[in-house]
C-alpha cells in the first residue's frame, strides 16, 4: 500500500518543498513546511549529502513530513534512494531502470518528460506523475491546459516556475501538485512556515471553488 499512501500524501498536500540543501539545512525546512500545513518535500540528489538529508528528517521528525528524492536519474540512485526510505522519486527525465525499481519498490515516480509521445509513454509505463520539463517552467501554465486537452488524465507535478503568486494559474491549468523552491526553502523555520501557510490557503481555496 505504500505507493498509494504516498501517492495520496502528496495529492493532499498539493504542493512540495523542491530542496537543495546541506542535511541540518534541509531538516530546518522541514520544519517549517510542517508547521506550515505543506508536509511534503523532494531533496535533490545533486547533492552528495542527499541520503543523509533523508535520514535526518526521518530521525527527528519520522513520517510527519514525506521526504522524496528529486534528480533521481538512474537505477543506482533510485536504488540508493530506496535504500534511505525515500517516499517518492522526482526527476527531470524519464529513465526505464528508475520506472522498473520504483515499480518494483512500489514508490511513486515522477518523470520529466519533455514531449505528449514521452508524456504517455511514461504514463504507460507506469509512472505517478508527470514533470513536465524544461518546457513547463519555460512556457508557462499556458502550455498546460494545451497539453491537457487531448489527454485530460495526465497527472501533473509541476516545478520549476511556481511561485506563491502564480499558483493559481497553474492550478486552473490542470497541474494536479505544484513543487516550489525558493519560497519554502529561503529563510528562517519561521518564514518558510509562513509561506508555506500561504501555498496552503491558496490550494484550499482553488480546491474548494472547483469541486
Amino acid at each position: 500500500m505504500k505507493k498509494f499512501d504516498n501517492t495520496r500524501r502528496i495529492l493532499d498536500s498539493g504542493a512540495l518543498a523542491v530542496v537543495r540543501a546541506e542535511p541540518e539545512r534541509v531538516l530546518e525546512i522541514a520544519r517549517g513546511i510542517l508547521q506550515g500545513g505543506i508536509p511534503v518535500m523532494e531533496v535533490s540528489y545533486t547533492n552528495a549529502s542527499a541520503a543523509r538529508a533523508i535520514d535526518l528528517v526521518h530521525d527527528k521528525l519520522g513520517d510527519a513530513v514525506l521526504v522524496g528524492a528529486g534528480t533521481v536519474n538512474n537505477g543506482p540512485s533510485a536504488k540508493d534512494a530506496i535504500a534511505h526510505d525515500a517516499g517518492f522519486l522526482y526527476s527531470p527525465i524519464f529513465d526505464q531502470d528508475v520506472m522498473n525499481i520504483a515499480n518494483e519498490y512500489q514508490v511513486p515516480y515522477a518523470p520529466g518528460c519533455s514531449t505528449v509521445t514521452e508524456i504517455v509513454q511514461a504514463m504507460r509505463a507506469g509512472a505517478t506523475f508527470i514533470k513536465y520539463f524544461p518546457y513547463g517552467a519555460i512556457l508557462g501554465p499556458k502550455v498546460i491546459s494545451v497539453i491537457k486537452t487531448p489527454i485530460p488524465d495526465i497527472p501533473l507535478l509541476e516545478s520549476g516556475a511556481v511561485t506563491t503568486d502564480n499558483i493559481e494559474e497553474w492550478l486552473e491549468a490542470g497541474v494536479e501538485v505544484v513543487g516550489i523552491g525558493g519560497a519554502l526553502s529561503h529563510g528562517s523555520s519561521d518564514d518558510i512556515a509562513g509561506q508555506a501557510r500561504i501555498i496552503r490557503q491558496k490550494i484550499d481555496v482553488f480546491r474548494s471553488k472547483n469541486k
